[in-house]
């Protein structure tokens, strides 16, 4: 999946969150997010993300209606997966480390790390 620009991952979300957004539509919510875009940048913008094959659209009346064609879990992963390759050369425990020295993650984030690893462990017996 080709990298997208924090312009386009605000799109997408605007799209997960409200499946079957007119150009409108996107356009509030991008507002709301702080990104405040004139109408015909909002149209442009989904136009490229629909040629990359990320959203489509459907004709209701006179507006097309836009939805998401991969899943926020796809995006995540793909832009981990570059990351974990082009930041950490494939080491996924370095990543974990830099993740892990963050100031910004709590006990409760922990525990719930450590629940999911114990969780991987027991599929993997």
């Amino acid at each position: 999946m080709e990298q997208l620009s924090d312009v386009q991952l605000a799109f997408m979300r605007a799209l997960w969150a409200r499946p079957g957004s007119s150009v409108g539509q996107v356009r509030e919510f991008l507002i709301d997010e702080g990104r405040d875009l004139a109408p015909t940048t909002v149209s442009t913008q989904l136009s490229r993300l629909e040629k990359k094959g990320l959203i489509a659209h459907e004709v209701d009346g006179r507006q097309f209606l836009y939805r998401a064609q991969v899943s926020e879990a796809q995006v995540q992963r793909s832009v981990l997966a570059r990351v974990t390759e082009g930041l950490f050369g494939g080491d996924v425990t370095a990543l974990v480390h830099q993740l892990l020295d963050a100031d910004e993650v709590g006990a409760d984030e922990l525990a719930e790390v450590k629940r999911l690893i114990e969780a991987r462990e027991r599929g993997q017996q």
